[in-house]
């Protein structure tokens, strides 16, 4: 996994990245919307995003599908100033992904900071991947901030490990 085309908006009419990345390798990559709801995030959220405890953001709860399987349990949240009244907060997919619409509300990605955590899979995410509990999973926390160091964006993606391939690269200024 390249994370960098997951930062960068769409152009009009081009696939989202995960129907892209995997097209390139042949196979058929699809979303399905869990949920979007807004609530108090985890405490790890909040913080991420600079919120205070009990304040609410919206969050987009999605199954990342490849070949039908699902590969990947994806929650995005954003604070409630940024994603009220936006495709954001409606329970539908967003033409030209989350980024695209983020960037034409001011909130282009300058900085991503990610942690990523290797783990049996709790009984809920089992279930959602459909795997047995304890199957290894990848947990990939990402934070996206403005160019004045705003964040606005706080995923947590848990991911099957099997057939993972995940690829950084840094560019020192």
């Amino acid at each position: 996994m390249n994370s960098l085309p997951y930062l960068s908006p769409r152009s009009e009419g081009q696939a989202d990245a995960w129907s892209e990345e995997a097209a390139q390798a042949g196979r058929v990559g699809t979303q399905r919307i869990r949920e979007v709801v807004t609530c108090v995030p985890p405490v790890e959220v909040a913080s991420a995003l600079g919120l205070k405890p009990d304040v609410t953001a919206v969050v987009r709860r999605r199954t990342m599908l490849l070949d039908g399987l699902p590969v990947e349990l994806t929650d995005s949240w954003y604070p409630e100033h940024v994603a009220a009244g936006t495709a954001l907060a409606v329970p539908a997919k967003i033409r030209g992904g989350a980024v695209t619409l983020l960037a034409g509300l001011g909130y282009a990605v300058h900085e991503a900071r990610e942690d990523i955590v290797f783990r049996g899979a709790t009984a809920d995410e089992a279930a959602g991947l459909e795997v047995p509990e304890g199957t290894p999973v990848i947990v990939l926390s990402r934070t996206c901030l403005t160019a004045g160091g705003i964040p606005f964006e706080a995923s947590v993606m848990v991911m099957v490990a099997e057939g993972r391939h995940l690829r950084y690269r840094l560019i020192a200024g």
